[in-house]
């Protein structure tokens, strides 16, 4: 029929897809989903821990030496699990301090997709930018790239808060990735982010042309995130979400302020969806700050189960320095619960007007933060106006229908564009 343009064969790439840990996993499932909804046809490409789809017929595994696997990372692969070079590099540059992970799946990647031109459109990549997909764009691959931030952001603010030159200098090595993300990124012919933060940092920090980067928010699932009326809220409770407890999520400025409000509420208490890593400083913060029976970490729940969380939370609380974009601030506001955030990066982007949408607070602030969870928590009417409030914003802004519509945009304006610039 006139006018109405085929449905699109996309080889999505993803170098690690963990559902629960991370944003990449939760994108690749939905925007996977919301994609095929579309009529399109969506293969997964994904190394370990491997994405849950709706479909798993979606979902081809790339085999990897899996160094990073939970309980025995780092780990040394028996002579046998060597099967080419791809993997002797892998566990070299491990060796060697670095992190191997998406220059190896990109090569790994590269060789799966290799005689298959006929069967995909396009390749979309989510923020591995390996040296594979140089090779893909020399083989007339036709390449997309997410990239939800600068992976700069990270590396600066590690390094501002590492502990002594061993610390600096382990750092400096385990990023040394960064600089063949940049040379790739440079050569993508186009590229998505998700805020115009992230486009302003990344065209400034990684040398991205500006007019190959285009801007896709990210969404929610509202139907899944939504208020509970049959949870009770909880006197006193506060959630956060920290996948990770790297400095960029704030999780030390949050925990002094909750110590903070505590000298004048007693009930308050905070969970955090996700646990420390190893070594993580974070279990001796909440013992220096008298913290033991008013914090609880609660991981390996089923999404369900969060979204009950945030319906017994008075208030969720995104602490981050800086954040891309920040899919729990979302997931909080679509449930209805009054998010205090920090001005962090794309925050006051997503989250919008401080009293109406959302608080806001400056970043790694704590007595900032703790003074706005005081007002929030004594405040039933601002709360609950918040809360209404954001869930609106979301609904009219951020889904991942939207998200999905939006990419097809961009796939087919770079099939239209042609040959990729050199």
């Amino acid at each position: 029929m006139p006018g109405v343009e085929r449905p699109l064969r996309i080889a999505y790439l993803v170098y690690r897809g963990n559902p629960h840990c991370g944003g990449q996993g939760v994108y690749t499932r939905y925007l996977a989903r919301e994609l095929s909804a579309l009529g399109h046809q969506v293969t997964v490409f994904s190394g370990p821990p491997y994405p849950e789809l709706d479909d798993p017929d979606q979902l081809v595994r790339v085999p990897s030496l899996d160094l990073y696997r939970p309980g025995n990372p780092f780990r040394v692969p028996w002579p046998w699990e060597f099967r080419d070079t791809a993997d002797l590099r892998e566990f070299g540059i491990m060796c060697a301090a670095g992190f191997p992970e998406p220059f190896a799946f990109s090569l790994r990647a590269r060789r799966l997709l290799a005689g298959r031109r006929g069967d995909f459109d396009l390749v979309h990549d989510n923020q591995c930018l390996g040296s594979g997909l140089l090779g893909m764009i020399d083989d007339g691959w036709p390449v997309l790239a997410t990239l939800h931030h600068p992976i700069t952001v990270d590396r600066d603010l590690d390094l501002a808060h590492a502990t002594g030159p061993w610390r600096r200098l382990t750092l400096h090595r385990w990023y040394g990735f960064l600089d063949m993300q940049m040379r790739v990124a440079q050569r993508i012919p186009r590229l998505v982010t998700v805020s115009r933060s992230s486009r302003r940092d990344i065209v400034a920090q990684m040398g991205v042309p500006a007019e190959r980067l285009h801007i896709v928010p990210v969404g929610v699932d509202p139907s899944t995130f939504r208020p509970l009326d049959h949870v009770a809220r909880v006197p006193g409770r506060i959630m956060t979400t920290a996948s990770s407890d790297v400095p960029m999520k704030g999780v030390a400025p949050l925990l002094e302020a909750v110590a903070k409000v505590r000298t004048e509420r007693d009930d308050v208490h905070l969970v955090v969806i996700g646990k420390p890593k190893d070594k993580s400083r974070i279990p001796a913060l909440i013992e220096r700050f008298g913290l033991r029976d008013a914090v609880r970490f609660v991981s390996g729940v089923s999404t369900e189960r969060i979204v009950e969380l945030y319906g017994e939370a008075e208030l969720a609380v995104v602490p981050s320095l800086y954040e891309g974009f920040s899919l729990p601030a979302i997931e909080a506001m679509a449930c209805g619960v009054p998010l205090v955030a920090t001005t962090g990066g794309a925050l006051p982007e997503v989250v919008g007007t401080h009293g109406e949408t959302g608080l806001l607070v400056p970043p790694n602030d704590p007595s900032a933060l703790a003074a706005m969870i005081l007002r929030a928590l004594g405040d039933r009417e601002l709360r609950s106006r918040v809360g209404e409030a954001g869930r609106k914003r979301v609904l009219e802004r951020f889904t991942w229908r939207a998200t999905a519509e939006g990419t097809v945009e961009q796939y087919r304006a770079l099939l239209e564009d042609g040959s990729p610039p050199c």
